[in-house]
């Protein structure tokens, strides 16, 4: 039966068991340790000693409940901003006019619309781009600042860093191209959970039907699989293109845009489409598990140079990951940036990706990090443009570097320590 046509109760009942099956299994409490005095048969803290011989008396123990979540959000100061007088403003402004047209239409957009509006008659002003003076101003009259904060109370977090790639590829399976791109599958289901419970609004479940049950779509071990028994047309998905490198491809995947270049010279520009709704696998760490490669030679350069050491290796490692990434094909401009979440270009060293649980998609954050494997401090005005599979939690971006090799460089060193503090409208922070 269609879940149009169920009755009230099943469609929750089905959405219900899609969400166990797709965003993850139960966790079971672990047993408390046994300490050298319970095991003994002794009480670990008595007021009074028993008789010798006599049973121990220990008073009921009560579980203390677990200390209460920090808040993600911490009101700020201005003058709290590490370097916030010192960055240039005028390079971030046309990231934060490309979060304005991102934010139109919005549920939040009436917050954020007077902030919006101001900008668009800064920008229409002669010269189109006002001064430092002016710039600080705007942002420090409109905006409040909030440090973001981990639930342990901590401040700081991990700051990966991103890229958009170049391939070499062609239309069709012919010389050295020979490993699929591609694009959604037709029996890929995606459920949008916001419209039955709003708090689920940043959750989507994907699946197939088998059936009339919903059940998890295919790992990449099992769509690779599929493949090789039923052939390409077995994915139900079409082939966008061809390239020559299938660790490039996983890149891309990862990267979630990309450019491919084809024998002609042509470049066709790639952006995210889908997932298959499985959780992301860092191949880098299941190396390190391995013993293949040691904690700091687990970069995308690191990563890259072993596969190409053990080629028949590759695709055992590529299917760790259970994450598989679908594109589409994008009509930009060479001189404009990969879509982002938000839907609007990203800006080179002005865009990141975020957690949009926690950082609102369109808002402006100031970092405060350092260079990939330096002590050079990166501090500065960026916009949360963006999301992907591994930035989860709150104090946690991925800087987007740019594109070509030069970006690419930066981007698979990058993994510093960071602070974020999001800055925020008025009526959208904490209540």
């Amino acid at each position: 039966m269609p879940v149009s046509q169920m009755p009230p109760r099943q469609p929750f009942l089905l959405l219900l068991a899609a969400s166990l099956l797709l965003l993850g299994g139960c966790a079971t409490p672990s047993r408390p340790p046994a300490t050298a005095a319970t095991a003994a048969g002794a009480c670990p803290a008595c007021p009074a000693c028993p008789a010798p011989g006599a049973a121990p008396m220990c008073p009921p123990t009560t579980a203390l409940p677990p200390p209460p979540a920090a808040k993600p959000l911490q009101a700020a100061r201005w003058e709290d901003l590490p370097g916030w007088g010192e960055d240039d403003l005028g390079a971030a402004w046309p990231a934060f006019l490309q979060s304005c047209r991102g934010l139109v239409g919005k549920k939040e957009w009436a917050l954020w619309r007077p902030a919006c509006d101001e900008a668009q008659g800064l920008a229409a002003s002669p010269g189109g781009k006002p001064d430092n003076g002016t710039l600080r101003r705007f942002f420090e009259s409109r905006f409040q600042p909030y440090l973001l904060t981990n639930p342990e109370g901590t401040t700081e977090g991990m700051i990966t860093g991103y890229y958009e790639p170049l391939l070499k590829g062609s239309r069709k399976p012919t010389g050295p191209g020979r490993y699929a791109v591609l694009g959604v599958p037709e029996d890929l289901l995606t459920i949008d959970l916001s419209e039955l419970y709003p708090d689920l609004k940043n959750y989507r479940l994907r699946g197939r039907l088998v059936g009339n049950k919903v059940v998890p779509y295919w790992s990449r071990a099992e769509l690779m699989a599929k493949e090789d028994r039923e052939g390409r047309d077995g994915l139900k998905a079409r082939t966008l293109l061809w390239v020559e490198d299938p660790i490039e491809l996983f890149f891309l995947q990862i990267q979630g845009s990309g450019r491919v270049k084809l024998p002609d010279g042509g470049i066709v520009r790639l952006g995210y489409a889908d997932q298959n709704g499985h959780p992301y696998q860092s191949i880098g760490r299941v190396l390190i598990e391995r013993g293949d490669l040691k904690p700091e030679q687990a970069s995308m350069q690191g990563i890259q140079a072993w596969a190409r050491a053990n080629p028949a290796k590759v695709n055992e490692l590529l299917n760790a990951n259970p994450s598989y990434v679908f594109f589409r094909e994008l009509d930009l401009p060479a001189t404009e940036g990969p879509i982002g979440a938000l839907g609007v270009p990203l800006t080179p060293e002005r865009s990141i990706a975020v957690d949009p649980r926690s950082t609102p998609l369109g808002a402006p954050v100031f970092l405060s990090a350092t260079q990939p494997n330096s002590n050079k401090l990166l501090r500065r005005l960026v916009l949360a443009q963006d999301t992907g599979g591994a930035i989860k939690g709150v104090v946690r971006a991925d800087y987007f570097w740019g594109y070509g090799a030069e970006a690419g460089a930066l981007a698979g060193r990058m993994k510093q320590s960071g602070q974020m503090w999001v800055l925020l409208p008025p009526g959208l922070g904490p209540r």
